[in-house]
């Protein structure tokens, strides 16, 4: 596979517009009900799949009707599923997401099998034969933070693979913990909430800056509406977001970490790279769950 993706696999239940819980028994009908691929290996593996870009998706899921439904999803869109580890006796890692009238999404959510992923469950030649590797959530997979697997990024990257880092949590103690990764990542892609917990920063600038100082290529901080923040040795630069109707921002930030990623597969500068992250997330932004507005995305990275 040209890319990998490792990490966390999530089933999304969506539901929109949602005003209110009804009270005791009642029903609200509502416009929409949606199941998706999600989680920060999963989301980002369908975007790329929907780009165009041979990838794989690597982590843990339960044995159980849920981790059946994700499988069969991904392969429909494309994703090369065999480097997932069912696990015995887990459940599949879900969310349910109740969308608001302006997109907001609050969630309720059981973390499964993600929390079971460990460095024996991890493919070595795939890892070390990637183009590029892409890690979603080591903020939540505590058993990556292993020796073991920092010295198979080490060899990866050796052997000429970009390694690149997305994060799931905006809880300040995981986030920190996934500082550790840092000096074995080309490229971090966290959003402003995580990149100021992360640093311990007051803003987003200098976040990027003191993250940057401790190993990757470049840190590029999405920003919501105000697009994203590109930093790297050469300095700083705002990528504007595309303006777009939003109706539910769930997966934006998976979509901008595969049109980036796919931009790296095709010899994109940082900033290139960036702009394609950002096509892609807007078209998400437009639909309901992490896979909304991605047909037909293959015209994005050839007209670019």
């Amino acid at each position: 596979m040209t890319v990998v993706t490792l990490g966390v696999h999530i089933v999304d239940v969506l539901a929109r517009p949602v005003e209110s819980i009804p009270a005791g028994q009642d029903t609200h009908v509502l416009e929409q009900i949606r199941v998706t691929a999600a989680g920060t290996a999963a989301g980002t593996a369908v975007g790329l799949a929907a780009l165009g870009v041979p990838v794989a998706s690597m982590g843990a899921v339960g044995d159980d009707e849920l981790g059946d439904l994700l499988f069969m999803i991904m392969e429909r869109r494309g994703v090369d599923v065999s480097g997932l580890v069912r696990k015995a006796g887990e459940q599949t890692a879900a969310s349910i997401l109740p969308i608001r009238p302006d997109g907001g999404r609050p969630s309720f959510h059981v973390p499964g099998a993600n929390l079971t992923l460990s460095v024996a469950d991890v493919a070595r030649e795939r890892v070390v034969g990637a183009k590029v590797v892409h890690l979603g959530g080591m903020d939540v997979t505590w058993g990556l933070h292993d020796p073991a697997f920092f010295a198979l990024l080490q060899e990866a990257r050796a052997a000429g693979t970009i390694v690149t880092m997305d994060l799931l949590s905006n809880l300040p103690d995981l986030v920190r913990g996934a500082r550790s990764f840092l000096p074995y990542v080309d490229y971090l892609l966290p959003n402003e909430e995580q990149a100021l917990a992360m640093s311990g920063a007051g803003d987003v600038e200098k976040a990027a800056r003191t993250l940057l100082a401790e190993g990757p290529a470049a840190v590029l901080v999405t920003l919501g509406a105000q697009g994203s923040l590109v930093a790297d040795a050469s300095g700083t630069a705002r990528v504007p977001a595309l303006d777009v109707p939003v109706v539910d921002t769930t997966g934006c930030g998976d979509a901008y970490c595969a049109g980036f990623v796919a931009g790296l597969v095709d010899g994109l500068d940082v900033a290139g790279s960036a702009r394609l992250g950002t096509a892609l997330a807007a078209r998400v932004a437009g639909g309901l769950g992490s896979d909304a507005g991605l047909g037909g995305a293959r015209e994005l990275r050839d007209g670019r």
